[in-house]
C-alpha cells in the first residue's frame, strides 16, 4: 500500500493539491521548476517591456543579513586582506589615477571596490563606507563632457574594459543610497558609448572578450530609467563582443591555445554566461542552449570537484588532472556568473553551482584569517610552496599564500563572498521570495499583493548540516508565495510547517512553493537527506571522488606552515605536508557507506574552513599506493583506477575540501572484496 501511496502523494504535491493539517488553514504546496516566467516583480526593478521577464530579481544591498558562519567569512575579510588592502597594493594609494584623474589606474582598483564596497554596506561599517564613499565620489567627478569617464591613460589606448568593473560598483552603491547621480552619470557615458564609431568600440583585447560585463549594465540602466535607445546600444555591444555563442573549444583553438583569449580561465568563467545576458533581449532559447553547451564541453573535459575546470592561466590541451589548478579571480567570476544565470533562468542548477564553489574551492584559496591568498587552488595539491617545481603555465611563485602578490587575485577576490550573501533570497516574479541559496541569515522585503514587509529568520548550519528552519515576521497577515529550493544534492526533502510534517518530496533540482496566509511567527522546517556518493571522473584515470550534500572531501593532511616573507602584519605562508598523502579508497561502488562513514559532526566555528575546525569528518578505508610519488613539489597524476596495494589496510579522514589547504580530493581507488 505505501509504494502506491507515495507516488499518489507526488502527483497531487506536482498538481498543486491543498493540504489541510487539522485546524490550519488550507495550504498549497507545489513543485516546480522555476518561479512564473511571463512577469515582472512589482517591488524591485525587474526587466521593463520588451525585455524578457526575470523570473528572480536580486533585492537591493543590505536587505539580507548574513549571521552566522557566512557572518564571520564576511568579518574575517574586513578585519584582513580586503578590509585593509589600501594599506598594502600599491595601485590603490592616493596617486591612484582614480583618485587624481591623472596617469595609470585600470583593473585594479575597481576589482577591489565592488567587493569592497559591498561588503562595507552589509556590514554597516561607518569606516568602510567612508573609504568605499571617497572611490565612488572620484569615479563620478572624474566624467568629462562627452561623458567619458576614468584615469586619462585608459582613454589613450581606448579601453573600457576597466570601466565596466566600475560600473558594477556604482550600481551596487545606487542600489544601497539611491543616490541619483548615478543614473545620470551612467546615461552620459553611454550616450557616449552609442556615438563611438563602431570600429573604435570594443576593438580587442579584454575589453572585447568581456563586453557582456558592459551590456548587463546596460540593462540595468534601462531598467530603472526605461530609455529605448539603451536598448540600441545592447545591440552594438552585443555584436561588438567576442562570439561566446560558438564552442569554447576547438580543433584550431587547441593548436593555438597560447594565443586563444578564449582558453584563459577567467574569460572563460565570465563569457560563458554573455548569451544569456543578451537573451533577454533577443529571447532566442539557441542562447541559453550555448550556455550549457560551452559548460558541459569544459566541465566534461576540463571539470574538478568543488565546481571548477583545470586551468592555471589558460586551458591546456592535455593538461585536465586535478592538480592543474584554478585561478583565484576564475572562482570568483565564475560564481558571479551563475549567480546571474540563476535571475535569467530561475533554474535551481546554477545555485547548485554557485554552492559548489563557495563551499569547496574558494575558502581554500585563502589562509584561515583572509589575510593572504595563493594564485591557484588544485582538488589534489600537496605542497603550498614558493618554489617554481611545477607544471604550470606561469613560473614563479603560484601556490604560496601571500597578501602582495597575485596583483589580479589580490584585489578581485573582494567580492566572492559579499556578492553570494547578496543571492541567499531573491524576489519572485509573482511577488514571493524564494531561497536560493542556504546559510543562516535574516531578509526583509516586500511581498503580496498589497507589498506589504515581511522578516525572515533563516537558522541552518547548511552547509554543514542539513536542517533549515525559516520563520516568519509579516508586518500584518500576507498571503504570498515562498519558494525553497531542493539542492540537486539532496535526495530527498522534508517539508513541516508549524511542526506539521508534510509529504516527504523526491525531487532534487526544483522548487518547493508554498502558498498560505502567513502568520507571524509561522515557522517552516526543511530537513535534506544526503547520503554519501562517489563521482569517478573518467578522463582523469577514473579516479573517484567523494561528496556528501554539497561537500566534497579531502584527505586530512598534517599541515605545516613556515613564514615565507611579508611582515608581522601581514605575512606570507608556505604550507607543507607533515603526514603522507598517497592513499587508495577502498570502494564497495555499490554500497559507498558500507567503507566510508560520517564519524564526527562539531559545532561550527567561528572559521569552520580549517583543518583544525572542520566540522564533519568522515573515516574511509584505504592502502597507501606507494608507487604514487611526488612529481618534484607537485603531486604525481593519479594512477588509473582500480589500482591493487600489498600495503596494510588503515583508516584515514576526510574532511571538507574548503578546509584542506593541502589535500588530496581525486583518489585512485581498490575495489572491495
Amino acid at each position: 500500500m505505501k509504494k502506491i501511496l507515495f507516488p499518489l502523494l507526488i502527483i497531487l504535491l506536482l498538481s498543486g493539491f491543498s493540504i489541510s493539517s487539522g485546524s490550519d488553514q488550507m495550504m498549497k504546496i507545489k513543485i516546480l521548476e522555476t518561479p512564473p516566467l511571463d512577469r515582472a516583480n512589482s517591488y524591485y526593478p525587474s526587466n521593463r517591456k520588451p525585455l524578457q521577464p526575470n523570473p528572480l530579481v536580486k533585492l537591493p544591498v543590505g536587505r539580507i543579513e548574513p549571521q552566522g558562519w557566512l557572518l564571520s567569512q564576511l568579518q574575517l575579510m574586513s578585519d584582513g586582506l580586503t578590509g585593509h588592502l589600501p594599506e598594502i597594493s600599491e595601485y590603490l594609494k592616493d596617486n591612484s589615477g582614480w583618485l587624481t584623474g591623472k596617469g595609470k589606474g585600470w583593473e585594479e582598483m575597481p576589482y577591489w571596490l565592488r567587493g569592497y564596497g559591498d561588503l562595507a554596506y552589509i556590514l554597516r561599517d561607518p569606516r568602510m563606507i567612508t573609504t568605499t564613499l571617497r572611490w565612488i565620489d572620484s569615479i563620478l567627478r572624474s566624467q568629462q563632457p562627452d561623458g567619458y569617464f576614468g584615469p586619462p591613460e585608459n582613454r589613450e589606448v581606448n579601453d573600457l574594459w576597466p570601466n565596466m568593473l566600475a560600473l558594477a560598483c556604482l550600481q551596487n552603491y545606487y542600489d544601497f543610497s539611491g543616490d541619483r547621480r548615478v543614473l545620470d552619470f551612467m546615461k552620459k557615458y553611454f550616450l557616449y558609448e552609442l556615438n563611438l564609431p563602431e570600429e573604435k568600440f570594443l576593438p580587442g583585447s579584454w575589453q572585447k572578450l568581456r563586453g557582456g560585463e558592459n551590456l548587463e549594465s546596460v540593462y540595468w540602466l534601462y531598467n530603472r530609467i526605461g530609455e529605448r535607445w539603451l536598448l540600441e546600444l545592447g545591440e552594438k555591444i552585443y555584436r561588438r563582443t567576442a562570439c561566446w555563442e560558438s564552442p569554447v573549444l576547438s580543433p584550431e583553438r587547441d593548436r593555438n591555445w597560447e594565443e586563444s583569449t578564449f582558453y584563459h580561465g577567467v574569460n572563460i568563467a565570465m563569457g560563458l554566461k554573455y548569451p544569456a545576458i543578451y537573451f533577454q533581449q533577443k529571447k532566442d532559447k539557441k542562447l541559453l542552449e550555448a550556455v550549457e553547451k560551452n559548460y558541459r564541453q569544459i566541465m566534461d573535459n576540463y571539470g574538478q570537484p568543488g565546481g571548477m575546470f583545470a586551468a592555471d592561466e589558460n586551458i591546456r590541451p592535455g593538461y585536465n588532472d586535478p592538480r592543474q589548478g584554478a585561478e583565484t579571480c576564475t572562482m570568483v567570476e565564475f560564481m558571479n556568473s551563475f549567480e546571474s544565470l540563476l535571475k535569467i533562468t530561475g533554474q535551481t542548477i546554477y545555485a547548485d553551482r554557485v554552492e559548489k564553489i563557495a563551499f569547496n574551492s574558494l575558502p581554500a584559496a585563502l589562509t584561515p584569517d583572509l589575510k593572504a591568498l595563493h594564485y591557484l587552488t588544485a582538488a589534489n595539491l600537496i605542497s603550498g610552496d614558493a618554489s617554481g617545481e611545477h607544471d604550470f603555465q606561469n613560473s614563479g611563485t603560484l601556490l604560496s599564500f601571500d597578501p602582495r602578490n597575485y596583483r589580479c587575485c589580490q584585489h578581485n577576490v573582494a567580492f566572492g563572498w559579499p556578492y553570494l550573501a547578496e543571492h541567499l533570497w531573491l524576489a519572485t516574479s509573482d511577488n514571493g521570495l524564494a531561497a536560493v541559496i542556504y546559510a543562516p541569515c535574516s531578509v526583509k522585503a516586500k511581498v503580496g499583493p498589497t507589498g506589504h514587509p515581511v522578516h525572515l529568520i533563516e537558522e541552518t548550519s547548511y552547509p554543514f548540516g542539513e536542517n533549515i528552519i525559516l520563520t516568519i515576521y509579516p508586518e500584518k497577515e500576507e498571503s504570498f508565495p515562498l519558494y525553497l529550493r531542493i539542492p540537486g544534492s539532496a535526495d530527498k526533502a522534508i517539508i513541516s510547517i508549524n511542526g506539521k510534517e508534510q509529504p516527504e518530496i523526491e525531487s532534487p533540482g526544483k522548487y518547493i512553493l508554498m502558498e498560505r496566509i502567513w502568520k507571524y511567527g509561522d515557522q517552516v522546517s526543511l530537513k535534506l537527506e544526503i547520503p554519501i556518493k562517489i563521482r569517478f571522473w573518467e578522463k582523469m584515470g577514473r579516479s573517484a571522488s567523494i561528496r556528501r550534500g554539497p561537500l566534497w572531501y579531502s584527505l586530512e593532511i598534517k599541515e605545516e606552515w613556515k613564514k615565507a616573507g611579508g611582515s608581522d602584519d601581514w605575512p606570507a605562508w608556505e604550507v607543507l605536508p607533515g603526514s603522507a598523502w598517497n592513499y587508495a579508497l577502498i570502494l564497495d561502488v555499490q554500497n559507498p557507506e558500507k567503507y566510508i562513514k560520517v564519524v564526527e559532526k562539531k559545532e561550527l566555528a567561528y572559521q569552520p574552513f580549517s583543518l583544525e575546525a572542520a566540522p564533519i569528518i568522515l573515516e574511509a578505508k584505504a592502502k597507501r599506493l606507494p608507487g604514487w610519488k611526488a612529481d618534484g613539489k607537485m603531486v604525481g597524476k593519479v594512477p588509473p583506477s582500480p589500482v591493487r596495494s600489498s600495503e596494510a589496510e588503515e583508516i584515514i579522514r576526510l574532511i571538507p575540501m574548503g578546509g584542506a589547504r593541502l589535500r588530496i580530493t581525486c583518489f585512485p581507488w581498490i575495489k572491495a572484496k
